[in-house]
């Protein structure tokens, strides 16, 4: 972020491409409100048969079912292939989308049919690297589901796999594309937060189904789950449908509350300011209330440190998550700098600015005599310190997406979609994929070891 860049330059910029809602003035001492609208604007094609692009889903669970109902709403495209290892899943696929799909239990049986361009894969954490890597080198366009490796090391594979197939990676942190995410990012290199100094990131969850306790199906058995095939090179451990279908709780499989819910605000917040990410981590936390055999944290709290960049200043960040939050679910992302902050969502972003306090008041002054209370007011005034113009510009302008936005998911899919027709870059590349979960990676790294760890975003490897 370059220091020339100043909340004035900011204000003349800031309404540009967005229609007003609603303004409320206030009292100049207390700044202005107003509300102002987002807006998208997206390409408008009839696609015949022979051009749409056909789509393969391997992982059929909550999330690729998400993923797939927000795929099939861009248009031109069409699902023709589901995999999943558990066949209730490939039965509520062909409710869902036709008795008309090919459905499989092996991925690879997926991968060679000639009339799938693309895959999802919505699979467990510790299979993304293999399928994903299979499925490049299969011919297929992937759109590989968050975080996009287990391990710090697979990632380069990856990379290398998707440059030497000339494929298209898409990593799903579905809020990457979304109007909010956008809109931040100029916002940010408008100037309109100053210099970046801290980063809170938090989610409270206060259900079971949000601290993944998902329900398990009564026709699971050993004939309905492919329990070995789930396995994979993971360590062999007895039949166990909790380890299926509640896999997010095992270090085996998952990558804790770090790889589900850090790597999108890494994400985000790597996209809005252009950063390859930071360079320590601290964490701490643990398994406070869901003892269910689970191996994971689900109180946790890490703190990251920023190296100052040619994009932005030296900062911190500080992520919290409690699935056991006495009633309160919520969550918030927000930026903080020198001369602002921004809240960011998907569909919107609230700018708050205020005027910095330069001049003192009744608190420090009591120590003193009435005489020298004056000089000191007089030295303060010639100081000008406070000008009328700083007085002016502060207040709250929140950015809102409107009613029949299509929303940040739908736009990730759009945004892939048109790469792989040659209409533009895909937004989280495996690289920006890496750099996103290798972040959220020393989360895990500095709590099983009791110890900060230190990472090279750049090179994106441990120290």
């Amino acid at each position: 972020m370059k220091k020339e860049t100043s909340r004035r330059s900011f204000l003349k910029k800031a309404a540009l491409g967005s229609a007003a809602i609603s303004t409320v003035p206030m009292a100049l001492t207390a700044g202005y409100e107003q509300r102002l609208l987002l807006h998208k604007n997206y390409e408008l094609q009839n696609f015949s048969a022979n051009d749409q692009i056909n789509l393969g889903l391997i992982g059929s669970g909550i999330q690729g079912i998400y993923d797939t109902s927000t795929a099939l709403k861009v248009q031109g495209v069409k699902l023709v292939a589901v995999c999943d290892l558990y066949t209730g899943r490939l039965d509520r696929a062909k409710e869902l989308w036709g008795t008309d799909l090919f459905t499989t239990r092996d991925y690879r049986k997926l991968l060679e049919r000639k009339d799938v361009d693309a895959v999802i894969v919505a699979t467990p954490d510790h299979w993304h690297k293999k399928i994903t890597i299979d499925a490049l080198k299969a011919g297929k366009h992937v759109y590989c589901e968050k975080p996009m490796v287990q391990k710090f090391g697979e990632g380069k594979e990856i990379i290398d796999a998707q440059k030497s197939t000339g494929k298209l990676c898409q990593v799903g942190s579905q809020g990457m594309s979304s109007l909010g995410n956008e809109k931040a990012k100029q916002l940010y290199e408008d100037g309109a937060i100053g210099e970046i100094v801290l980063l809170d990131m938090q989610n409270n969850r206060y259900s079971s189904e949000g601290a993944w306790q998902y329900p398990i199906p009564p026709d699971a058995n050993p004939e309905t789950v492919d329990f070995d095939a789930f396995l994979g090179k993971a360590p062999k451990v007895p039949y166990e449908l909790k380890r299926f279908f509640r896999w997010r709780n095992y270090q085996d499989y998952g990558t804790g509350v770090a790889g589900d819910l850090f790597v999108h605000a890494f994400s985000t917040l790597n996209h809005v300011i252009s950063s390859h990410g930071p360079n320590r981590a601290m964490s701490t936390g643990g398994l406070r209330y869901w003892n269910d055999g689970r191996d994971v944290p689900d109180v946790t709290v890490t703190l990251y440190d920023y190296p100052k960049t040619e994009t932005h200043a030296a900062f911190n960040a500080a992520f919290r998550v409690n699935f056991i939050a006495g009633g309160n679910s919520d969550g918030s992302f927000k930026l903080t700098g020198t001369e602002g902050s921004m809240e960011i969502g998907q569909n919107s972003v609230k700018l708050t600015r205020s005027k910095l306090g330069m001049v003192p008041g009744g608190y420090s002054m009591i120590a003193y005599t009435e005489a020298t209370q004056q000089k000191i007011k007089a030295d303060y005034a010639s100081k000008n310190l406070e000008s009328r113009a700083s007085a002016l510009n502060v207040g709250e302008t929140i950015w809102e997406a409107p009613r029949n936005y299509k929303g940040g998911h739908y736009d990730h899919f759009y945004n892939f979609f048109q790469g792989i027709r040659g209409k533009g870059k895909i937004i989280q590349d495996p690289t920006f994929g890496l750099r996103a979960a290798g972040a959220a990676l020393l989360a895990n790294e500095s709590y099983f070891k009791k110890q900060p760890v230190n990472w090279n975003p750049t090179s994106m490897k441990l120290l």
